[in-house]
C-alpha cells in the first residue's frame, strides 16, 4: 500500500549548481527506481541555517514529494547518510490534512507564478469621502 511521503534534504553549499541538480536526480531517480511515484519537487535553493552545521552556516535546500511502499523510506534514509553531499534530511508521512495542505500550497505558488491578464479586486472599493466643509460658515469681520 502506498503512502505519501515528503522529504527535505539539505546539501552541503560547496556544491556547484551542476553537482546540486546530480544530487537531486540521484534521489528522484531512486525513489521511481524502487516502485515510488514522484508527487511534487521543489527547490528553495541556498539559505541560511539555523544553527551550524559541519562548520557550514548555509545549505541547498530541497522538498520532493512522493507516493511509495512505507519500507522503501529506510532505504532512501540509508542513501542519505551514505551520501556526504547530504548535511541534514528529514522525511515525514502525511496524513490526509497534510496532503490537502500541500496541494493548496502548490496551487497558491502556481497561481502566483503565472501572469495575469487583469488585475484581481476581490476587494470591495472603498467609499468615496469628501472633505468636510460647513456651509454655514460666516466671514467674521474684525473691528478696528
Amino acid at each position: 500500500m502506498f503512502k505519501q511521503y515528503e522529504t527535505v534534504f539539505i546539501a552541503t553549499p560547496v556544491l556547484s549548481e551542476a553537482q546540486m541538480k546530480e544530487a537531486v536526480a540521484k534521489y528522484v531517480t531512486f525513489i521511481k527506481d524502487n516502485g515510488g511515484e514522484i508527487v511534487h519537487q521543489e527547490d528553495w535553493g541556498l539559505r541560511k541555517l539555523a544553527y551550524p552545521i559541519q562548520k557550514k552556516t548555509t545549505g541547498f535546500y530541497h522538498l520532493i514529494e512522493f507516493r511509495a511502499e512505507p519500507e522503501f523510506i529506510a532505504n532512501l534514509e540509508t542513501q542519505y547518510k551514505r551520501d556526504e553531499r547530504i548535511i541534514r534530511f528529514h522525511t515525514i508521512s502525511m496524513d490526509k490534512h497534510a496532503i490537502a495542505y500541500a496541494e493548496r500550497r502548490r496551487n497558491k505558488i502556481s497561481e502566483a507564478a503565472a501572469p495575469t491578464a487583469e488585475p484581481k479586486t476581490d476587494r470591495k472599493a472603498a467609499p468615496k469621502v469628501e472633505p468636510m466643509v460647513d456651509v454655514d460658515e460666516e466671514e467674521t469681520t474684525v473691528n478696528e
